[in-house]
């Protein structure tokens, strides 16, 4: 197992280092200087050059970088150019409140979706079957933000039951934080959840093919125990793997629900930092993000032989 652990470890470097140079240098090929953003149309030449020497903007490409890879292998991100903070504190602030509401979309999504999937395929070509995937298709088919928008209409502005935007955190007032979050975790919920579900309706009726099935069957046990007891596991591997996929990706592209929210996560920084021009912020959010993608995946690779006796670690 430490073994194996080692080795993905290793074969995760190179995809970081290609992520680190890639964003390193597409931010740069941006239009745009951030010292101009920050002194502002009527800057004079000589505080531009003043600016962009202690940025160390005026160095070249190759010197920028091997000064910011090896702060960041220091662990130290360097500071907002726009707040002058610390750039991997204000990351992971911000990372927090991305996670809980990735998190808790997904998990309510997997606890839907899955059985629902089962469902469907037990029952294929049946009514259930049809509702169920036609509901995940309609589901998949609409974009992220319009559902936020949809929702935030309905239950913010019509009934009143929610608060429209906004976010409190767990430690200032836990109800009011619950109810903050409820509309951004249900556009994600109802976003991913067609596609968990189509996942593992797919993945159930590969596993009511195979013969162990048809062996269950035979020994007279109910439909039931037979799905539940022996189409779960090994139905629900490559419906974990999608998962695992799915939570680096809901974390990467979280910015626009944050956005119709003004939720300050880790998207909506990440945006706001694009449009300032905060190199320094940019960079670290995106390598963060793939530093987790990493770390995801890793575990979901880990986990894989609890579910499908036929995958080892070894």
């Amino acid at each position: 197992m430490l073994r194996f652990v080692f080795n993905r470890i290793l074969m995760a470097l190179p995809t970081l280092v290609i992520v680190a140079v890639s964003v390193f240098v597409l931010i740069r090929l941006v239009p745009g200087d951030p010292a101009t953003l920050m002194l502002g149309d009527q800057a004079t030449p000589a505080s531009l050059a003043d600016l962009r020497q202690r940025l160390g903007l005026d160095r070249s490409l190759a010197e920028q970088f091997a000064i910011w890879s090896g702060h960041v292998l220091a662990g130290d991100f360097g500071r907002s150019i726009t707040s002058g903070e610390a750039v991997l504190p204000l990351i992971l602030g911000r990372f927090w409140v991305s996670a809980k509401i990735v998190l808790a979309a997904a998990t309510l999504a997997s606890l839907v979706a899955v059985p629902a999937g089962m469902i469907a395929a037990w029952r294929q070509n049946g009514l259930a079957d049809l509702v169920l995937v036609g509901g995940a298709t309609l589901l998949l088919s609409i974009p992220a933000f319009w559902m936020g928008l949809v929702l935030l209409l309905l239950f913010g502005l019509k009934l009143g039951w929610l608060p429209v935007v906004g976010y409190v955190s767990f430690s200032e007032d836990a109800g009011r934080a619950l109810a903050y979050m409820v509309l951004p975790v249900a556009t994600l919920f109802l976003h991913e959840i067609g596609v968990i579900l189509r996942m593992a309706r797919a993945s159930t009726l590969e596993v009511l093919r195979l013969d162990f099935i048809t062996h269950a069957r035979a020994k007279g046990l109910s439909e039931m125990a037979v799905l539940w007891r022996h189409a779960f596991k090994p139905a629900f591997g490559p419906t974990w793997t999608l998962i695992g996929l799915m939570l680096g990706n809901l974390l990467g592209g979280i910015a626009v629900v944050e956005t119709v929210f003004t939720i300050p996560g880790l998207g909506r920084l990440l945006v706001d930092s694009i449009f300032a021009r905060d190199y320094p912020v940019i960079q670290g959010c995106l390598l963060f993000i793939a530093v987790v993608y990493v770390l995801v995946n890793l575990v979901v690779d880990l986990c894989y032989p609890l579910f499908d006796p036929r995958v080892t670690a070894e």
